[in-house]
């Protein structure tokens, strides 16, 4: 459903005579137009994709029923989601949740909006792990949303593991996210800057941290730029502030043949390379996008 803060979206500028029945196929075309206006790419599918969490039957009676009457308090929410896209508010954020590895996830203005790219992490920790069985134990450093975290644990019945973030109001939001997800069992979330107050053996340590350098932040598209936290995206001059924080603390917790896995950005994948090796880490690979982009660097504890 549409979250609560839709009413800070702008009415549609097309005409809508509210005295008339609106049905759902005429709000899409004035919807698209409005958000083509927008300059607002792929416009006629986020129209659909917020009408259809309007609709009480959801896509399906969309395409089922185009010519179904909207009635007023739908007609009103959407146009207070269209407006809030217009404002290339993301269709994540105008309805509060974002799906990654095919799973829901609730976003706040507190946390990263998960991305697709993302999902190449998990992909490579899936492909080194092979036995799911295993019972790891997993830290997810900076974990926002919860969702790398709770992605691997959906695919490892037998793991546990903990997600830490500076973030209380992100941490809230990852404790939902486990929940709905029926993961609560066999996830924790604490307050920690990065490894700092952490012990113990992890067999596996993943994170995504900032890694925008200060110079790109500035030619972010508005959905970026103005909707999450800057904390969770930039990272100093060279982007690699937190890579060089976190990799020395993360190599501590491992134990032997424990792996280190980290989302990196475009062109910084030799750098967190030679801090992997500096570390004491062994045999580092890397791990490209669907776009064809070094998203990945893992490397691997030989000795404790």
């Amino acid at each position: 459903m549409i979250s609560r803060t839709e009413e800070a979206g702008e009415p549609l500028t097309a005409s809508w005579d509210l005295s008339k029945h609106v049905t759902a196929a005429s709000a899409l075309r004035v919807a698209t137009a409005r958000l083509t206006a927008a300059g607002i790419e792929g416009a006629r599918r986020d129209a659909r994709l917020l009408l259809s969490t309007i609709l009480p039957g959801g896509a399906s009676a969309l395409l089922r029923e185009p010519e179904q009457v909207l009635s007023g308090s739908e007609l009103s929410r959407f146009q207070a989601a269209i407006g809030r896209r217009a404002k290339r508010e993301p269709v994540s954020r105008v309805v509060g949740v974002r799906e990654f590895w095919s799973l829901p996830f609730r976003v706040s203005p507190d946390t990263l909006d998960p991305r697709p790219d993302s999902e190449t992490l998990i992909e490579g920790i899936l492909e080194w792990v092979q036995d799911t069985s295993k019972p790891l134990r997993i830290l997810d450093l900076g974990t926002g949303t919860g969702c790398l975290l709770l992605a691997l644990l959906s695919e490892l019945p037998a793991a546990c593991g903990l997600g830490v973030d500076i973030s209380e109001e992100a941490l809230a939001v990852a404790r939902d996210n486990a929940g709905n997800l029926e993961l609560s069992g066999r996830a924790d979330f604490a307050c920690h800057d990065w490894t700092k107050g952490l012990t113990g053996a992890w067999d596996i340590v993943l994170s995504n941290p900032p890694y925008i350098t200060e110079g790109e932040a500035a030619l972010l598209e508005p959905e970026v730029s103005d909707y999450d936290p800057p904390a969770a995206l930039i990272a100093g001059v060279d982007g690699l502030r937190d890579y060089r924080i976190l990799i020395p603390g993360a190599a501590d917790l491992l134990p032997a043949h424990g792996l280190l896995a980290l989302e990196v950005g475009r062109g910084q994948a030799n750098s967190v390379e030679e801090m992997l090796l500096a570390a004491g880490l062994n045999s580092p690979w890397r791990k490209r996008d669907l776009s064809g982009v070094e998203r990945c660097c893992f490397a691997v504890k030989v000795k404790k």
